[in-house]
């Protein structure tokens, strides 16, 4: 007989994002109140909330461009297990597609170039020097997004719908654990964003985590299965998207009266 000791379970994995307790201050504007939130690698979640809610400023604590007041008894700011990272060091963990940082690329270099410059989180390529594997995985890249035709396109000769996609392309050459999306589908037209829905999706389905940032309702993927509702800084709702989309959630955080219709997976607001 066996007598020896089972082995020890492996260690699991740190969340993805655990957050407790974030309080921000911006001079003497309380923009973040308590917030408390634990994403797991490979979740697909969204986080909702009307304009002003809070939502970008919860971006900017993940990219470490805004950070907790202290507090009693201390908080927990970790980011796949660390409290502290270089925003370089992100980049194998967390693609971030803002629409700031679309703005920075409105420069004449081609949906390649743009996609290779994800290697050196630059705006650019300049004087880097690009390695036959970094072009070989552009290439995959653009091929997978189905966004080959955009090569050789001069970022400013493309569309708003196009540009984003080339962004998504250039957060996804470190294959990322995550994709952080904020508020992705400003701009887009219907052909866009039909578009775009579909691109998220094929990326949800190959097993790239999605965190979508969003006020509009309509943005949220049939992947998705969380939802956080944010409101005056604060996270109000947390849960299957099942149970925090409905008629009373929605209305009361964006304060107007609707009706929530799901349709073959998606979610859709009307009566406001």
């Amino acid at each position: 007989m066996n007598t020896s000791s089972p082995p020890d379970p492996a260690p699991a994995d740190p969340p993805l994002l655990e957050y407790d307790g974030i309080t921000v201050m911006v001079g003497s504007k309380k923009v973040l109140d308590s917030l408390s939130v634990t994403i797991r690698e490979g979740e697909h979640i969204a986080i909702l909330g009307p304009n002003g809610a809070g939502k970008s400023s919860f971006i900017r604590t993940i990219t470490r461009e805004y950070y907790p007041v202290l507090r009693e008894g201390g908080v927990t700011f970790r980011i796949w297990g660390e409290d502290v990272w270089r925003v370089a060091d992100l980049r194998s963990l967390l693609g971030i597609v803002s629409g700031d940082l679309q703005f920075r690329f409105a420069l004449d270099i081609t949906g390649r170039e743009a996609v290779l410059s994800g290697f050196f989180a630059s705006i650019g390529l300049f004087t880097y020097e690009v390695t036959p594997a970094m072009e070989e995985k552009a290439d995959e890249i653009l091929r997978f997004l189905e966004i080959e035709h955009l090569w050789d396109r001069p970022m400013t000769e493309m569309s708003t719908g196009e540009a984003r996609r080339v962004l998504i392309g250039r957060a996804l050459v470190h294959d990322p654990k995550a994709l952080l999306l904020d508020e992705p589908t400003t701009s887009l037209d219907l052909h866009a964003l039909h578009t775009f829905r579909a691109t998220l999706r094929k990326i949800a389905a190959a097993g790239t985590g999605i965190i979508m940032v969003t006020h509009n309702l309509h943005d949220i993927i049939p992947e998705i299965s969380r939802v956080i509702l944010m409101k005056d800084g604060r996270f109000v709702a947390d849960g299957p998207k099942e149970d925090v989309l409905t008629d009373e959630r929605i209305g009361g955080v964006f304060e107007v009266p609707v009706h929530i219709r799901k349709e073959e997976g998606w979610y859709y607001a009307t009566g406001y």
